[in-house]
This record gives C-alpha cells, structure tokens and sequence, in this order.
C-alpha cells in the first residue's frame, strides 16, 4: 500500500533559481531532494504545489511524497526536526503530515495567493525581500485596479509570450493594496496563475499608480490580450507565495 504525505515548508528564495530542480541551478527542491537523500540513504520523490521562479519567495508552500509504510504523528514530526537539522536557514519545514492518497499538491490546490512587497524609504533590512520605489504612487487609484482585474478571466497580457498551456483564463477573487508604513503590500488570490503574471500585473499597476495610464486604459490592456501592452514585469525579490489551500485540508 502506498501512503501519502504533506510536507509545509517556508524559504527564502534569494540564493535560488526557483522551486523546480534544474540543471546546473541550485534550487529549493533539490537541496531539500538532497537532504532527504542523507537521510535515507535512498531515492527520493517530491512534487511541489507550484514553481516559484528565480528569487521570489514562499511563506506558504507544499509538497508532497509517498511511501510503503505508515509513519505515526511521532514519527513525522521527528523527521520534520531531522530535516530541518540538514537544511540550510533559508529553508524550512514546518510539519509533515499524511494526507488522501490522491491528494495532490499541485493539481488539486483550489486557490492561492501571493503578495508582493515594495518600500518606499530606503531600508537596509528590506533589500533581498522587497523592491524599492521612492517615486509616489496613487494608492486608491492602484486599488481600483485591483476591482478592474477582478472583473476580468483572460489574462494573456500579464503572461510570458510564447509558452505553452492549457489555457489562459484564471478566476482572481482578491487583488488588493494596503499600506503598512513605509511598505505597499499587494495581495491577489486566484485559483490558478500564468508564469510571470503577478508580477506583469503589479508593473502595470506602478504605471497606473504614477497616473502613466488610467483605468480605461487597464481595461484596453486586459482586453487587448498582448502582453507587450502591458506594464514591465517588476522585480522577483519582492514576490511571496503566502497561502495554498486544499479542498478539505485542515490546518
């Protein structure tokens, strides 16, 4: 019989080329692949809930394996304090815990939301976890925006040209700014995301916070489905993946 597991993990992606192993990159699934190797001295198999790309972070990530026998609550959260031991401080797991069978983390997550991070003072502290843009910005105009993306499905304009997928449309229930002192937080929730379009939505967001577009113009973007109308992608480093969410999965 085969058993399925959880794994709950957090890291900081500064020193890596994203989630997917790669060749000749450092990446979050190899070191933790590599750990677990270590450990048990055996082949290891993990698939992630998503592949973060290069230099943007997770708060909030799952990935999950199988094997051949049962491991109690003891015996998980043994080998979540073990694992940790291996890993280097910019990776964590926060537990491990077993789950249906057929539970599977990329495919079945329902939502997720990511945030993206901008300071507006310079801020030492803030260098590798958040971008810095002094310029002023019109924040309820830019939470408007976020009302206008809501309204919308096809989002081929936020998305990377020439790739092949399934499909581009996507159901965004939240895009959202706050403001926490000298820092803009962007929060968007959606069942399913395009490779880089966060970040293609937040830079066009910058330009219609600088009153470089109006709203009208938003609309004409989304609608004109070519991503070379859009705004310029904005750095990684401020990117966070916060939350995943399964149908039935209690935390």
């Amino acid at each position: 019989m085969i058993y399925r597991y959880f794994i709950k993990l957090a890291y900081n992606g500064t020193r890596y080329h994203g989630w997917q192993i790669q060749d000749n990159a450092l990446t979050v699934q190899e070191v933790i692949t590599r750990a677990v190797r270590l450990m048990w001295n055996k082949d290891f198999k993990m698939i992630g809930c998503g592949r973060t790309d290069t230099g943007v972070h997770a708060k909030e990530f799952y990935a999950h394996f199988d094997l051949e026998d049962q491991k109690s609550p003891e015996e998980l959260t043994g080998l979540a304090h073990r694992l940790n031991r291996y890993l280097p401080e910019d990776i964590v797991i926060y537990r491990i815990f077993p789950v249906a069978s057929d539970l599977h983390s990329r495919y079945d997550a329902i939502s997720r939301t990511y945030e993206y991070h901008i300071h507006t003072t310079k801020d030492p502290f803030l260098n590798y976890t958040s971008w810095f843009l002094h310029q002023p910005l019109d924040i309820d105009l830019m939470d408007r925006g976020g009302e206008v993306i809501k309204e919308y499905e096809d989002f081929t304009s936020f998305s990377k040209a020439n790739e092949k997928r399934k499909t581009n449309l996507c159901t965004i229930t939240d895009a959202h700014w706050e403001t926490i002192g000298h820092k803009l937080v962007f929060s968007i929730t959606a069942n399913r995301f395009l490779h880089d379009m966060v970040r293609a939505i937040v830079g066009t967001m910058i330009n219609l916070g600088q009153h470089k577009i109006s709203l009208e113009d938003l609309r004409v973007i989304i609608e004109s489905k070519d991503r070379c109308n859009a705004g310029e992608s904005v750095p990684a480093k401020g990117l966070f993946l916060t939350r995943v969410e399964y149908p039935g999965l209690q935390e």
